[in-house]
């Protein structure tokens, strides 16, 4: 047999790990291959491009749309449990498809920002080049994996968030070539300042970090960037960087804006996971592909 698609594996997903117990990637594949008697060819099937076997990034994708629905959760990295909600779907007896999904407001929001054309029939005819489906694609795959890399993010403490900011600044090149160029202030007497990256060798410029792990949901208002640039103040500093998870509000965006003496960076959520993703901080490279065209000068000229 072929391997199924991705969403015909979420029930087999979801009775996988069925025991309310945690479980790990390796055995949630193992248990799904064995329960829909999937065979060796069919494990050894790779994607057209040969980076991954189908089956495993097909159960990847299957987890991560059962996790956005609240099906599933990941209390710990790479370890997945059942939830109740994902208990009850199994109880229903319903067609745990991707309607059965789209019950939750949660990955309603997912998917209609993950899909290009939600809700387009896959058999009718595109008006979209092949280019353009391919870069369609692209972006759903990118807004995926942003959604899953801030999941992630919010399960590292407070200390570990403010040293993936400061890892972030120094892989976009900031303090390249500085010794210790880098640094998280340590929390009983950081006065406001959770990092500092410094600019030059001499160390005559230092740029200043506030990291906030909010929710996504919250708002960073006009307060916090004046308490901010008080602790600024208190350094002597010209230059800040206020990184968030959550977004800004037009109160504070227009206040670091028309700031004087001092400039203030502002980075939201959105920002973050796609500074992440540009510079391969906490992702990693898993297919490249070329796309090439006709030279038109090549056979203009004589052959």
């Amino acid at each position: 047999m072929a391997v199924p698609k991705f969403f015909e594996f979420f029930e087999a997903f979801l009775k996988a790990i069925n025991d309310g117990e945690l479980h790990s990637a390796k055995e949630v594949r193992n248990e799904i291959a064995t329960a829909m008697a999937l065979t060796d060819a069919d494990l050894a099937e790779m994607l057209p491009s040969g980076s991954q076997r189908t089956f495993d990034n097909r159960v990847a994708w299957a987890r991560t749309y059962l996790d956005k629905a609240g099906l599933i959760e990941t209390p710990q990295r790479g370890k997945y449990r059942i939830t109740t909600a994902g208990k009850n779907a199994l109880i229903s007896g319903d067609k745990i498809d991707l309607s059965y999904l789209e019950k939750s407001d949660n990955f309603k929001i997912f998917h209609k920002a993950t899909t290009p054309n939600p809700s387009s029939n896959e058999s009718e005819e595109k008006d979209e080049s092949p280019i353009e489906m391919l870069e369609a694609l692209h972006k759903q795959v990118t807004a995926t994996l942003a959604s899953q890399l801030m999941d992630e993010i919010m399960k590292l403490t407070p200390t570990e968030f403010e040293r993936l900011v400061v890892k972030l600044l120094l892989k976009m090149g900031y303090g390249n070539g500085i010794n210790e160029a880098g640094m998280v202030t340590q929390q009983s007497n950081d006065g406001g300042i959770d990092g500092i990256i410094k600019e030059d060798q001499l160390g005559f410029s230092h740029i200043y970090i506030q990291a906030k792990q909010w929710a996504s949901e919250q708002t960073v208002g006009k307060p916090e960037i004046q308490k901010f640039v008080g602790a600024l103040q208190g350094q002597q500093a010209q230059k800040g960087l206020f990184i968030t998870t959550a977004k800004f509000s037009s109160g504070a965006l227009q206040y670091a804006d028309n700031l004087l003496g001092a400039k203030i960076v502002l980075v939201d959520g959105t920002a973050l996971t796609k500074l992440m993703i540009k510079h391969n901080v906490g992702v990693s490279l898993e297919q490249s592909y070329e796309i090439k065209r006709i030279d038109s000068d090549f056979f203009s000229d004589e052959l």
